[in-house]
């Protein structure tokens, strides 16, 4: 027979549910920061190192759809290249959502074209066929998932708020990917 646990003789350890009143206190300080409080610590800097990351992505994105959706050429191109442009839009979105996130977080958004190739994680493209734009794209979609799995892994607890942001990126980016996925098989 199985004995069930008795909550009640758990002496000596306390079950409640308190704030850290210390951390409340010190929330009080340094207002000028925003909603940035003490809680943010040492890991502040790295997430907005790792929000520049991501925008570069974005901006590389937008830049490779909307190429792709001028140059798309071909009796598919037309309802293929609408598509690219749906992504570009969603891709800016995307990037406003990050820049919005560091700038919140005390960080500055990097928007510099010196370096954006380098500071992304996708890359850029000039194809010229329509099956090798999609393939291009299909690509670039699958190392944002992974890369905003990653991010989603290492921000964890430390920003629950850039947390749900990139969490809802990566929910987009696989759309994404699934999309460009059924064009190849179109």
């Amino acid at each position: 027979m199985r004995k069930s646990h008795d909550n009640s003789k758990d002496h000596g350890k306390d079950h409640s549910l308190t704030l850290d009143q210390s951390a409340l206190d010190a929330a009080r300080q340094d207002i000028g920061d925003g909603a940035v409080t003490p809680s943010y610590g040492p890991w502040r800097d790295a997430i907005v190192a790792l929000l520049n990351g991501a925008l570069a992505t974005e901006l590389v994105c937008v830049l490779r759809y909307k190429r792709h959706h001028f140059t798309a050429h071909g009796m598919s191109a037309p309802k293929i290249a609408e598509e690219f442009m749906v992504h570009a839009l969603e891709e800016t979105a995307h990037a406003d959502l990050l820049a919005e996130r560091i700038v919140q977080l005390g960080g500055a958004p990097d928007f510099s074209p010196d370096g954006l190739l380098q500071r992304s994680h996708a890359g850029y493209d000039t194809s010229t066929d329509l099956e090798a734009m999609v393939r291009a794209n299909l690509v670039a979609e699958r190392v944002a998932v992974e890369a905003y799995r990653q991010m989603i892994t290492l921000v964890g607890d430390k920003d629950p708020t850039t947390r749900r942001m990139l969490e809802q990126i990566l929910s987009d980016e696989e759309e994404h990917a699934d999309e460009l996925k059924d064009m190849l098989a179109a």
